[in-house]
């Protein structure tokens, strides 16, 4: 019995260690991002436009939102682009222009060496694995994985970029952070590490709730039979990408599908939660919402789910508009998007169904060169890993052709992580020896590789992969 008291004293002491370990690490990133801030707020004082590049999904879009929101509150002027990615020709575009402060948000960490041959001020505020170049004097770099802090789960792009206002009390922001945390999947039922500390921030605000609700989206807007087939995260197996299988379902169970959600009888409403809650426990639990905000946005994956399809059409500045506070009109325009996206999807979720994956050794991978489906490859890879249509057995990559070149996104899932995958090293190391770049996280990744290259990156990867395995 003393032995057994003795071990669970040495467990509690490790767990408070290691409590300690994440505080320490939370806090020297906390540092780094008001030196950011300090920097952030001398040019707004100074009148100087703030030059602002972030990425075009709906992280990068809440991370351009966060600033740019700081820097209107302030007084400040700010002049932004969105781009799919931080090619050598957009830097040095960027290095011909005449701006004192250069804020790269969501993008940059990989770019350090070529980011310093700006002479400006210059704020990299990432969650992307970062290169190994020490920044210049004159660049603040902001991101977690430079304090031990893993940004593929604990921070997003905008959760970084919130960080560098935060001092500028800017606490009611912090619930953009988080719809950039939902568009980079970081919330499976619940946020954990740095995304805890913005969800709090968010909440001593007073304008971000949690309650609990069934999870599957547009409640109001959208017939049940489609909510549930358009609902992604957490994944419905059988159910998510399938129109005709979620109708099934629901006749099956006597409930009426082609009306909304909240139209249903209470009593009806129960019966559809306990069914799905068989399919996928996590599809009751904590909702996350700002109270105040238009009825199609107050839900912050909603919210999420509306810029993403804003970025996947490449309509960026509607989905700016959105994000810096207009409504009416750019947001009627972006539901059409959506609605568009995610019919779209439900078209990807039928192609793989019928057409699968190609297997590897060590990976799997899908291929399109159809105009929908490239748009989105890289969701229907991962969710329909996470849906279980495709083997969650094997990292999966989702290839699409762009011309002379094809673009990758890498799915893995977090026990692949436990074994040793990391996409984001793999894609990172594969695609520099054929003259292309890649990184990202270890569960998600991507890069762009010459067209004639793609059967050698796909057996180079593969045999990363089985390295990182075996390592």
């Amino acid at each position: 019995m003393a032995n057994y008291q003795k071990d669970g004293d040495t467990i509690q002491q490790k767990q408070h260690s290691l409590s300690n370990r994440d505080s320490e690490k939370h806090h020297a990133l906390l540092n780094r991002a008001s030196e950011a801030c300090d920097m952030l707020k001398k040019h707004i004082e100074n009148d100087n436009i703030i030059r602002l590049i972030s990425h075009n999904d709906a992280d990068g879009i809440s991370a351009a939102g966060v600033i740019a929101n700081a820097i209107k509150e302030e007084g400040g002027q700010f002049h932004i682009t969105i781009v799919p990615r931080l090619k050598p020709d957009v830097i040095r575009d960027v290095a011909k222009e005449k701006y004192e402060l250069y804020v790269f948000s969501d993008m940059g960490s990989a770019c350090i060496k070529q980011l310093n041959s700006l002479k400006s001020d210059v704020i990299v505020a990432d969650h992307h694995q970062p290169s190994t170049h020490k920044p210049k004097d004159n660049l603040v770099h902001v991101n977690p994985h430079l304090f031990g802090v893993d940004g593929s789960r604990e921070i997003s792009g905008a959760g970084s970029s919130y960080l560098v206002v935060r001092d500028m009390g800017k606490k009611h922001l912090a619930y953009m952070a988080l719809i950039g945390a939902f568009g980079d999947m970081q919330c499976q039922n619940r946020f954990t590490g740095v995304n805890q500390l913005i969800l709090k921030d968010g909440q001593e605000a007073g304008n971000l709730e949690i309650h609990e609700d069934l999870k599957i989206v547009s409640k109001t807007q959208e017939p049940l039979f489609k909510s549930i087939a358009y609902t992604l995260n957490p994944p419905l197996p059988g159910l998510t990408g399938s129109l005709e299988n979620s109708q099934g379902l629901l006749e099956k169970m006597g409930v009426s599908y082609g009306i909304n959600f909240i139209e249903l009888e209470d009593e009806e409403k129960d019966v559809v939660k306990d069914e799905l809650v068989k399919i996928n426990p996590q599809i009751f639990g904590d909702v996350y919402s700002v109270p105040r905000e238009h009825p199609v946005l107050r839900n912050l994956e909603e919210y999420s789910a509306i810029l993403d399809a804003c970025g996947k059409n490449k309509e960026y500045g509607l989905a700016l508009s959105i994000i810096l506070g207009e409504r009416e009109e750019p947001l009627d325009k972006a539901l059409k998007f959506q609605k568009s996206y995610r019919d779209n999807l439900t078209k990807g979720f039928d192609w793989i169904n019928r057409e699968g994956a190609q297997q590897m050794n060590y990976i799997q991978y899908i291929y399109s060169e159809d105009k929908v489906l490239k748009s989105i490859i890289g969701t229907i890879a991962g969710v329909g890993m996470s849906a279980k249509i495709l083997d969650d057995n094997k990292p999966i990559l989702g290839l699409s052709r762009l011309h002379k070149d094809i673009k990758v996104s890498g799915r893995a899932t977090r026990p692949m992580v436990t074994c040793g995958v990391n996409l984001g090293k793999a894609l990172a190391d594969a695609s520099v020896n054929f003259g292309g770049q890649g990184g990202g996280h270890d569960i998600a990744a991507g890069a762009i590789i010459p067209y004639e290259a793609k059967n050698q990156f796909l057996h180079l990867v593969d045999q990363i992969i089985e390295s990182q395995l075996n390592s």
